[in-house]
């Protein structure tokens, strides 16, 4: 059972392109819940698939004639941050995009491991905002969201294999710590029982 628990509602499938078309049907058929601006929020542990599952969803989403903006939740976190950045998305995002206007960021940076503040990120209104990473999904967008997307791959062990693969081997205890911290979030959270789909890594 994942941590927090799903919908018993939600679709549920792999994390390929059919998943990705119903995703994207699912957002064209909903109404923006951001202003102007329809959400799409795609949540889970690190090493579930997250972004290669946006990645499909934003591809589905620009084939329909769709502007589209990525802002992944890794733009903000860090090892000692990992979740506390959400004020700078939502006044420097979230808010104004409702409003109708454009946002910005400063996005984290990781010169040789260590965060710093980087580039500037503009983020031009869009028809669909995707938001994706670890707790992306939070209950602070419940009613604000088009479409909930809840990614999920029971085996910490292959979760944390996937991660390592990904950052670095340097970077295995800071995972292991980040899967903690990750599952007493979640556990409180509860985004998986907001989803609307549930897809599991394609291969």
């Amino acid at each position: 059972m994942p941590v927090g628990g799903t919908s018993a509602s939600a679709w549920r499938g792999r994390a390929d392109d059919t998943a990705a078309e119903a995703v994207a049907g699912h957002v064209l058929r909903g109404s923006p819940g951001l202003g102007p601006v329809r959400l799409v929020t795609i949540d889970g542990p690190s090493g579930s698939g997250k972004s290669t599952f946006a990645a499909r969803v934003l591809a589905r989403l620009r084939a329909r004639g769709m502007e589209t903006a990525l802002v992944p939740t890794d733009d903000f976190a860090t090892w000692e941050q990992p979740v506390g950045w959400w004020p700078r998305l939502r006044s420097g995002v979230l808010e104004p995009l409702s409003r109708g206007r454009s946002g910005r960021y400063r996005r984290v940076e990781w010169p040789e491991g260590v965060p710093v503040t980087g580039r500037t990120v503009e983020v031009p209104v869009p028809d669909v905002l995707v938001l994706e990473g670890v707790s992306s999904g939070r209950a602070e967008l419940a009613g604000r969201v088009t479409t909930a997307v809840w990614t999920e791959l029971a085996d910490a062990a292959t979760r944390l294999a996937r991660a390592v693969a990904r950052d670095g081997v340097d970077s295995r205890a800071e995972l292991l710590r980040w899967q903690e911290f990750e599952r007493h979030w979640f556990e409180a959270d509860r985004p998986g029982q907001r989803a609307d789909f549930v897809v599991t890594p394609a291969g």
